[in-house]
């Protein structure tokens, strides 16, 4: 019988990784008597991350309340993994841009509090490991806010508490770690972070996403003294040099922070997703692996779930094949990462709003198609139906 692990990103818009692997297992089993199929959803540290991992460990989805980047309190939704042990959520849930009309983004003012919050409710569960993705910020406050949650005060050279937001990192003079959470102890914090910007400078977390968080010039200047100012108490303080550190400047300087305040271990996306779903093991055994994504191109081979898929079964010596719902510009280099053939489910031209319905027919159409290749070269073990 030939095993078949399904390894597979979401297809945004269209699929969860989860659906995506279900679909290929059905297009394959249409055409093929004698296939074993293992579903293994997988993501990279990105969006579909929480769910990929909650799905692979039969796991269950939190709603806690927390405060937005300005303070206002919504509902926040984090998984924990089907033994419990494992907290994994998206720093956005809590402080992310979208959660902000475009006139209230101001990262002089936004804060990462709201993340703390959402560390807080996991520890609460009495989880081992916490599982964070930092992409999507409206925040530059050096992970400050997050940090406050968590009980580490920041205060002014009065020994006063120094307001909230990048705007006044300036002002702090002083962390007292004192109140830190003592929970923490024994938890481990893994950050899902694939930018290497250090924490200041040219390209720092202020001049290079502050724009977009709604920074004007000057304030990209104020933010930038800031978190450089932080850096500096920091390892006075703390003991830890953060400013050039590679990924501190991520949204925002929480990289940094979360390395400072609460010793996050930063790591490619993809990476904390392969241990979390325990990938190499689903995929010991098998004779192929299906992975794939919505789109493939030159850029898959940089830190993509397909790519950390390839990297992993090359490793084991298993042959890997993947199925992506359309291409891009020169999808020929994923050879390089160990994608042995790769294929385009897309039939026609779709429109984005009938992906839902389409996509998963498409994506089954072309697993069958696949499925008749397979039994062309295992034909020995394999019929077609």
């Amino acid at each position: 019988m030939l095993k078949v692990a399904i390894a597979p990103d979401s297809f945004k818009g269209s699929m969860t990784a989860m659906q995506a692997a279900s679909c290929i297992e059905t297009g394959l089993k249409r055409v093929l008597k004698g296939v074993s199929c293992r579903k293994i959803p997988m993501a990279d540290g990105g969006e579909g991350t929480v769910q990929a991992i909650v799905d692979a460990t039969g796991g269950t989805f939190l709603k806690r309340t927390v405060s937005d980047p300005l303070g206002r309190r919504i509902k926040a939704t984090f998984g924990l993994s089907g033994d419990g042990k494992t907290a994994v959520m998206e720093m956005a849930e809590a402080s992310g841009l979208a959660l902000l009309k475009p006139r209230e983004r101001n990262p002089m003012k936004t804060s990462t509090y709201g993340t703390g919050e959402m560390m807080q409710h996991a520890l609460k569960l009495g989880v081992r490991k916490i599982l964070i993705g930092i992409g999507g910020s409206a925040t530059n406050d050096g992970g400050t806010g997050m940090a406050r949650a968590l009980g580490v005060k920041f205060l002014d050279a009065n020994g006063k508490p120094v307001p909230e937001g990048g705007g006044s990192l300036g002002k702090i003079a002083k962390i007292d770690m004192s109140g830190l959470d003592p929970r923490l102890k024994g938890v481990d914090v893994e950050v899902a972070c694939d930018v290497d910007n250090p924490l200041t400078g040219r390209h720092g977390a202020a001049q290079v996403y502050g724009p977009q968080k709604g920074a004007t010039p000057d304030m990209v200047k104020n933010l930038d003294a800031g978190l450089r100012s932080l850096a500096v108490v920091v390892k006075s303080d703390i003991g830890m040099s953060i400013l050039k550190e590679p990924g501190s400047g991520a949204a925002g300087g929480l990289g940094g922070g979360l390395m400072a305040f609460v010793k996050g271990r930063l790591r490619p996306g993809v990476d904390i997703v392969i241990d979390s779903v325990k990938l190499a093991r689903g995929i010991k055994g098998c004779d192929l692996v299906i992975t794939g994504e919505g789109r493939m191109d030159h850029q898959t081979a940089f830190g993509k779930t397909p790519a950390g898929v390839a990297r992993t079964a090359k490793a084991l010596g298993v042959p890997v094949v993947a199925i992506c719902g359309c291409l891009g510009k020169n999808p020929e280099e994923v050879h390089t990462i160990g994608i042995d053939a790769f294929f385009s489910a897309l039939e026609e031209n779709v429109a984005e709003e009938d992906l839902p319905k389409r996509g998963p027919v498409m994506l089954t159409n072309c697993a069958a198609q696949v499925g008749r290749l397979l039994a062309i070269d295992f034909g020995k073990v394999l019929k077609i139906k």
